[in-house]
């Protein structure tokens, strides 16, 4: 199996890591995660971010086969509908996104977004075993954060999405629909069961008090030795109080709306209304007497 190049791509505003994995050998390359810019107060939607990795591409002569998700994000628009009407790309994403449309869709009233998700081009399972160039990708489920969460081996590297944080700063939350906090658990040891020095790639950093520098890079090792919620010694029972306690304090995150209606449809933004605009939905909670 060969190693690949990876470049990633930090898009501050969201605290997401895009990255950029190519085959040396042959140039085939697979975009992981990538960011639409948004403005939530404006409402303008860009592609400065996702143009950037497609520059990358270019000055490397790659060629982008994939656009892979981690899983529907909450935090960020996803631009892999773009990456994929710039390169023909396919778009992938674990199976157990057809249970997060199906949770979300009525919500949004999303009536254009079937959820049965043949908004992406594939749906990937546990064990899968996918090319790149002469790279081989191993597709691992790693439920708990949501349903549909996947992670990607290649090479001596493994993408983790939002299943880990850099291990100064712990773990990713369980509470969104589908969330299940023994679920991450059980996926994070079965991560942690790889080699001590296979690379882990997050997709979050929110630096950690006392760290002067965003970072995304760690190894199994560190993560088992220094990672505060499932460090080594740290057993499941413990790990499900303290993450369900943690998570009943959290905020939704700012991006949640928007987040999800785009990402569901895999990048696609919500179709135009009669007025040729389109919309974001943000469903009410409306008090008693409204």
């Amino acid at each position: 199996m060969g190693e690949p190049t990876i470049r990633a791509s930090f898009d501050e505003p969201t605290n997401t890591v895009s990255y950029l994995v190519a085959d040396p050998a042959t140039g085939a390359a697979a975009v992981i995660d990538p960011v639409l810019d948004f403005n939530p107060a404006s409402g303008e939607v860009a592609t400065r971010s996702a143009q950037g990795l497609l520059d990358a591409a270019e000055a490397e002569s790659w060629s982008i086969r994939w656009v892979f998700e981690t899983h529907a994000h909450a935090d960020h628009l996803s631009a892999a509908s773009f990456i994929r009407s710039k390169t023909g790309a396919l778009v992938a994403i674990g199976e157990g996104i057809i249970e997060v449309q199906r949770v979300f869709r009525p919500l949004f009233a999303a009536d254009d977004c079937p959820a049965d998700g043949s908004d992406f081009d594939r749906l990937l399972f546990d064990g899968e075993q996918l090319e790149l160039g002469s790279i081989d990708i191993e597709v691992m489920a790693t439920p708990g954060h949501t349903p549909a969460c996947v992670s990607y081996r290649i090479g001596d590297a493994v993408f983790v999405g939002d299943t880990l944080f850099m291990p100064d700063y712990g773990t990713a939350r369980c509470d969104f629909p589908g969330g299940d906090a023994r679920q991450l658990y059980r996926s994070i040891r079965r991560i942690l069961s790889l080699p001590d020095a296979t690379r882990l790639f997050l997709c979050h950093d929110y630096k950690a008090p006392g760290r002067d520098r965003f970072a995304w890079e760690t190894t199994v090792a560190e993560q088992k030795r220094s990672n505060p919620h499932v460090r080594d010694g740290i057993g499941e029972d413990e790990f499900v109080i303290m993450r369900e306690g943690r998570d009943a304090e959290l905020s939704l995150p700012k991006l949640l709306y928007p987040a999800v209606q785009v990402n569901i449809r895999a990048g696609r933004l919500p179709p135009a209304e009669a007025n040729s605009r389109r919309y974001i939905r943000i469903p009410l909670e409306c008090a008693s007497g409204l």
